[in-house]
């Protein structure tokens, strides 16, 4: 491997396209810088793919499905537990350099890309002897009716900077154990951070052509992206980022009848229960709104509670977020909410929540301010009062921002926690487990959670929304073996057999 994947001095070095297993530059040398987003320095350049450089990785991978499509699978499930090794063996290496100053990771957050990802590889593993087929009865007399599963062909996948490892995984483990093979294009904010999936599994062995690495600078994005997703070659696309970006590539696919995998926005409710356990929901909440600065699809940001116990609840809460830790975690220890991802994310945020207090909106933490080197710093918002005519009840906020909202009887918790068009995640917290569950099924969400945090998926389940702006499909388990394999009819007939018309 050439010197982008060594470890000495990761972050002073460029990074490389990795097409056909080699790394290389574009074909016109274009590259672009990526910064720091808690000091906005630059910390390296890297290689911005062109139209032409992913033509030549779609068509390297389309080469190389023929080969690792028949890979047997006791080689695939050896190669994928050999990469979660190495990946976790990256803690002690770069990793948490790179995190940290690529999307100014802390250190909790660092050990749970890393650790989530390795666990993405080992239980996708444990599915290649689980893609299976069956055998279905025919009423033909002499034959036998077979239904296989198999790999579609290229996948084209886009993966998000905010979980940078653990979404890389998750967007081509799944694929490439069902024998398909990958295009990868990293967002710009964070490429070495992902590239460190593609080293692991190319350092376990996985064979050229396979998996491809095609970074590009925001501006060349929207070409490259558009023609990635019309390829003739690409049998497939998966996309985890915004809402606005899965609908120009849902738009795209559905123009040449292609299927996707579109993980995108959330704005997960929480119902607070009469009997809720109070403590326990702060913490859950808390962890669930907040964990690296609110900005997870799954973050918290309505939080429905009972008026029994609204006046416990807020100054349990408040009490809370007052004892986190913000700051600049390059210098700080113990930082709980480092940076945004840009200033001009921080200047969002604020200007959601400045426009709700200033039409009507209660603030009752947060100071309306953006700190650190590059203004990126936020405190936790929280805010009471926002009503449906305010642009924070409807958008997604993708920052430490809690919106509590009042109710009295559960009819009238599920109808705000349906008042959305996100459809990702929910929970609900009660002592009372039968109508918890009652109220779970009739949330509108893919996953609801009882007396625990919104953020929360494990490797094997079908993390997914149910449409609208969180997007279609499912990521995980056996969910994500059918959205990554197509099954194929295959019919034996006994010989000499008479047909009648």
């Amino acid at each position: 491997m050439d010197a982008d994947a060594s470890r000495p001095g990761i972050l002073s070095q460029p990074q490389r396209l990795f097409i056909d297993g080699s790394y290389q530059s574009s074909s016109d040398d274009a590259e672009f810088p990526v910064a720091n987003p808690m000091t906005g320095d630059v910390l390296y350049r890297c290689s911005s793919a062109t139209v032409a450089d992913v033509s030549r990785a779609i068509e390297s991978a389309h080469a190389a499905y023929e080969a690792w499509s028949q890979t047997g699978p006791s080689a695939r499930r050896a190669l994928f537990l050999k990469a979660a090794d190495i990946l976790e063996g990256y803690l002690q290496g770069d990793a948490p350099e790179i995190l940290r100053s690529e999307v100014s990771a802390t250190e909790s957050w660092v050990q749970v890309n890393i650790a989530a990802s390795a666990g993405i590889l080992r239980e996708t593993a444990g599915l290649v002897t689980h893609i299976k087929g069956e055998i279905v009865p025919a009423d033909r007399p002499g034959t036998t009716v077979l239904v296989a599963r198999e790999p579609v062909g290229v996948v084209f996948a886009i993966s998000p900077w905010n979980a940078p490892v653990n979404l890389t995984a998750r967007a081509v483990a799944c694929p490439l154990v069902c024998g398909n093979t990958v295009v990868l294009k990293p967002s710009e904010h964070s490429p070495k951070s992902q590239h460190l999936v593609v080293q692991a599994l190319t350092e376990a062995g996985l064979p050229a052509g396979c998996l491809q690495f095609v970074p590009c600078s925001p501006e060349r994005a929207p070409e490259v992206t558009e023609f990635a997703v019309k390829h003739a070659k690409v049998r497939r696309v998966n996309f985890t980022g915004s809402e606005r970006v899965g609908t120009i590539i849902a738009g795209w696919a559905a123009s040449c009848l292609k299927k996707c995998v579109l993980e995108l926005g959330g704005k997960a409710p929480v119902v607070v229960c009469e009997d809720a356990d109070i403590d326990d929901a702060v913490e859950s909440i808390v962890f669930g709104g907040l964990a690296n600065s609110g900005q997870i699809c799954m973050s918290t940001e309505r939080v429905l509670v009972h008026k029994s116990v609204m006046h416990e609840f807020r100054s349990k809460l408040l009490a809370r977020v007052a004892r986190l830790k913000c700051g600049n975690h390059l210098v700080e220890k113990d930082v709980s909410i480092s940076g945004l991802i840009t200033p001009a994310s921080a200047t969002r945020v604020l200007g959601l929540v400045r426009s709700a207090v200033n039409t009507g909106a209660t603030l009752l933490a947060g100071d309306l301010q953006a700190g650190g080197p590059n203004q990126t710093v936020l405190r936790p918002h929280i805010l009471e009062g926002v009503t449906r005519g305010m642009a924070l009840y409807h958008q997604e906020s993708f920052g430490p921002v809690l919106v509590l909202i009042e109710f009295g009887t559960d009819e009238e918790a599920v109808a705000l926690a349906n008042d959305s068009d996100f459809s990702l995640c929910a929970s609900v917290f009660s002592r009372d487990i039968t109508k918890a569950l009652d109220l779970s099924r009739k949330i509108r969400a893919g996953s609801c959670h009882i007396n625990g945090p919104t953020v929360y998926i494990e490797a094997t389940l079908p993390n997914g929304g149910v449409g609208g702006s969180s997007g279609y499909g499912r990521f995980g388990g056996m969910a994500g073996v059918e959205e990554f394999t197509e099954r194929k009819i295959i019919s034996l007939a006994r010989p000499g057999m008479k047909y009648a018309f």
